[in-house]
């Protein structure tokens, strides 16, 4: 029973024997220990907490405020930090229930497979048009679930560039493009100094680039010197820019009547001053 827990369900009682089957065979057990955990990732990965909590919450849809992401930030800006703070749980929460899924599916392999999955769910949701998030929360769990060693490095490298420089998406974007190479200089040396495997490796590159693509509009905006820097104080309050809009309506109205009403007694003036005459 041991074998389960180091192979995986899939690899246990699939793919143990290979050498037996037949080449149909085998590529029908690994196209099923691959696309099992795929799509196990990418359904969980397209629960978007975001839109989930905006629209339970606060009656509203985060798309709609700031700069449309439903992630974690744009949930900061525009309803709080406790708001951001359980839609980034929630968004890990999702990838990790992914890896775990894909380690009791097949190990390793299943593991970064589902949790890649989990993070294109995120990205381009199947329950919401296609239109996600940018991925960092759910590779940020996936880093952690498969390989923490390497996820503490980043985070520390995280908090060091937000914390010197203001820029989220700067963080983001450096500990992502790094991610490939600390993991594989992390796996030489607390798992195999032989070598790295080719899924984890594939995976951190493929994540590497979708979470780069994704903040392609961010990238150009650090480059214009126009990017928004991080603060815990939340933008203007979703409900309220309408409230604020109600009111100078209704200050307008009021001052349109103040000058309607005003034009009668004017008239009357003159009548009053004509007659005198």
């Amino acid at each position: 029973m041991s074998d389960i827990f180091v192979k995986g369900i899939i690899g246990y009682f699939f793919l143990d024997n290979l050498e037996a089957s037949g080449t149909g065979v085998i590529a029908l057990k690994v196209a099923l220990a691959c696309v099992l955990p795929a799509v196990i990732g990418y359904l969980l990965g397209s629960i978007n907490s975001a839109v989930i909590i905006s629209k339970l919450v606060y009656h509203d849809d985060v798309r709609t405020h700031g700069s449309g992401n439903p992630g974690t930030t744009n949930m900061m800006r525009t309803y709080g930090t406790k708001s951001a703070a359980l839609t980034l749980v929630g968004d890990m929460a999702k990838t990790a229930l992914s890896v775990l899924i894909g380690a009791l599916l097949v190990a390793e392999s299943g593991m970064y497979i589902a949790g890649l999955f989990s993070v294109i769910g995120h990205m381009f949701p199947i329950y919401y048009g296609f239109k996600g998030g940018k991925g960092v929360a759910s590779t940020a769990a996936l880093v952690l679930c498969t390989e923490p060693v390497a996820f503490f490095v980043l985070i520390i490298m995280f908090v060091g560039i937000v914390a010197a420089t203001k820029f989220l998406s700067l963080g983001s974007i450096m500990c992502v493009m790094l991610y490939p190479v600390i993991l594989n200089r992390v796996y030489l040396l607390v798992r195999d100094p032989e070598g790295v495997p080719f899924i984890p490796t594939m995976v951190s590159f493929v994540v590497m680039v979708l979470v780069l693509a994704r903040h392609r509009d961010n990238i150009r905006r650090l480059y214009k010197g126009e990017e928004n820097k991080f603060s815990f104080k939340k933008s203007v309050k979703a409900g309220e820019k309408v409230t604020d809009a109600a009111q100078k309506s209704d200050a307008e109205t009021s001052d349109t009547a103040d000058v309607n009403n005003s034009q009668p007694e004017s008239k009357k003036n003159k009548k009053k001053q004509n007659r005198k005459h």
